[in-house]
């Protein structure tokens, strides 16, 4: 898992120069794109949602269902990512996609999903099928839907891209070293139950941290947006005792361009946060770029969830949770959306 977390800057490249081959018209009538997938496929389009929306004027949806919304008609554009390609959820969407008349690119390393793409003369951008996990898939999978909304943007991304691998690609070092930044982090977490905040557009990121704590480290994680959780979540927070709150970890991913506003809340956060006895965490991400910031961040977390992985003697690589649930309930029946 640590072989497959050093090759995001890579795959990133990879991704978005295939996705551009299969690259969607910039066309201002029809800016609604969505994106079915799950898992660590879905996350990738979450991640490259943070992006697209506040620098274009696409409008990307993620659907994490079978059932599509009933917005999409002729006028869609409908991403169908699927690692594997035998997702059974995204494998339904496929089919209603088409039943609907949409446009349709496939994003997988094969499977079912590469068949019906073959059959139906779909677009089709191939991941490589050697990865050791889907969820580390992501450079790959966000680098190849940057690549295909490029057009959108108010210039191609292709030197940013190159610009962002070689800048992650030093930060891995420092990421990956037992004195690192990852490593000290994993530490001041140790056995508390982790609590990862972040702004709205990079509220995506902060998921990923929760993903990758839940199926790297095998435990329980938390995700949450600011400002959102400001109107909700500081209530339940204000009233935990400090005995409870001593069990919690609170990570802060904050980007140095963050506008004031929101600055001011975190610190509010960190205040109310540390006021009860949570182990308040600022992870910063130091960056000009956002595409930089959310990569970095992308890279930091996995390791991140690596050293945790070592302290709590866990193998990282096997989801056997996931695994028994295929094998209990198999592939559900087309409901006939």
């Amino acid at each position: 898992m640590r072989s497959a977390a050093s090759t995001l800057p890579a795959s990133l490249v990879a991704g978005f120069h295939t996705g551009r081959e299969l690259a969607v018209p910039a066309d201002p009538s029809r800016p609604l794109v969505i994106v079915a997938g799950m898992g660590g496929s879905a996350i990738a389009a979450d991640l490259a949602r943070g992006v697209v929306e506040a620098e274009t004027s696409v409008a990307l949806v993620v659907s994490r269902s079978p059932a599509l919304p009933r917005a999409v008609g002729p006028s869609s554009h409908v991403i169908l990512v699927s690692y594997s390609g035998n997702t059974w959820e995204t494998v339904q969407s496929y089919e209603t996609a088409g039943r609907l008349g949409a446009r349709r690119t496939v994003v997988t390393s094969g499977g079912s999903l590469a068949e019906r793409a073959h059959r139906d003369g779909v677009p089709l951008l191939v991941i490589p099928p050697n990865i050791p996990q889907p969820r580390s898939a992501v450079g790959h999978l966000l680098g190849g839907i940057l690549g295909m909304l490029d057009a959108w943007f108010p210039e191609s991304n292709e030197a940013r891209v190159g610009r962002v691998a070689a800048h992650v690609e030093r930060h891995i070092a420092a990421y990956g070293r037992p004195s690192g930044p990852a490593a000290r982090l994993a530490e001041k977490i140790g056995d508390r139950l982790p609590f990862v905040y972040a702004e709205s557009s990079f509220l995506a990121l902060a998921r990923r941290w929760k993903t990758q704590f839940e199926e790297n480290t095998k435990r329980v994680a938390a995700f949450d947006e600011v400002p959102e959780l400001l109107h909700n979540a500081i209530v339940g927070w204000d009233a935990t005792g400090r005995r409870e709150a001593s069990r919690y970890a609170a990570l802060l991913l904050e980007w140095s361009e963050e506008r004031p506003p929101i600055r001011q809340s975190l610190r509010y956060l960190e205040r109310l946060l540390r006021s009860r006895g949570v182990r308040v965490l600022p992870v910063p991400l130091e960056a000009e770029d956002r595409l930089e910031a959310l990569v970095s961040g992308i890279a930091l977390g996995d390791y991140v969830s690596l050293f945790l992985a070592d302290r709590r003697h866990v193998d990282p690589f096997p989801v056997d949770a996931i695994r028994r649930l295929k094998a209990a309930i198999g592939t559900p029946s087309d409901p006939g959306n």
